[in-house]
């Protein structure tokens, strides 16, 4: 199962504000072994929301969904995920008492509809003011705000999601590659590795080099450790031999 942010809302695509999301949901992943292995940003439209929705639910990702369930008309993603599942949406008890106990009198009809979630849903704490998010199939729904949002996911992700942690997470292996050899003169030593050690995945960073810095090429593999320092040792004895090629290890396995 691949792990897919979406981030919600026009005030990022506008650049009104600045996503801080990718990168602390990386971080949290790293922690417990995992990989961000896409980021979708999506507009504050319901049809477009849904449509995201159900083609990663579909491909059956694991769905960190931040922004878009707060009060305001803008505020669709709740709708957008009903759509996508083909359900309604009903005021959660739970949630609505939450609402109620944390403002009392302020607890107006606009708040509450904040409790409001796809038939079906299941809470997700919010530690900061109670209001909760929801999940349901497989898409995780926090509020947009940092402060909210990220000790939410970390609870999705140490419950929920708990099954995807690695005790021995994947790492990488990095080399620079400097001389006359381009890309293109590496592309059969490059399907050659991916062949032989189909566990593995290589990346391919050219640099045209400026005053500072030579023309070159960074590769890194990454994979399990073991794995992948077998992969790395096979690619950069084969690429040590290739004419006009110049092998630099960076981030090397230990010995």
């Amino acid at each position: 199962m691949n792990v897919v942010l979406m981030i919600v809302g026009d005030e990022i695509l506008s650049g009104k504000r600045q996503d801080r999301h990718f990168a602390k949901v990386r971080e949290l992943l790293a922690r417990r072994g995992m990989e961000l292995s896409e980021v979708r940003i999506v507009g504050d439209d319901e049809q477009r929301i849904a449509q995201t929705v159900g083609q990663l639910l579909q491909r059956g990702d694991a769905v960190l969904s931040c922004g878009g369930i707060g009060a305001t008309p803008d505020d669709r993603t709740r709708q957008a995920v009903a759509r996508a599942l083909g359900v309604e949406v009903q005021r959660h008890a739970e949630a609505e008492a939450l609402i109620v106990s944390e403002y009392g009198d302020r607890a107006t009809p606009g708040r509450l509809t904040m409790a409001d979630f796809p038939v079906g849903a299941g809470l997700i704490p919010n530690p900061v003011n109670r209001v909760a998010g929801f999940h349901i199939a497989n898409i995780y729904c926090v509020p947009g705000f940092p402060e909210m949002a990220w000790p939410m996911l970390e609870q999705v992700l140490d419950t929920h999601l708990a099954h995807l942690h690695r005790a021995v997470p994947r790492v990488e292996y990095t080399m620079r590659v400097t001389g006359t050899a381009g890309e293109g003169d590496l592309l059969a030593l490059m399907e050659q590795v991916l062949e032989r050690f189909p566990e593995v995945s290589l990346s391919s960073l050219p640099s045209r080099g400026n005053g500072e810095q030579t023309r070159h090429i960074e590769f890194g593999i990454k994979g399990q450790p073991e794995i992948a320092a077998t992969a790395f040792r096979w690619f950069a004895a084969r690429l040590a031999e290739h004419p006009g090629a110049s092998v630099e290890p960076l981030s090397v396995p230990a010995d």
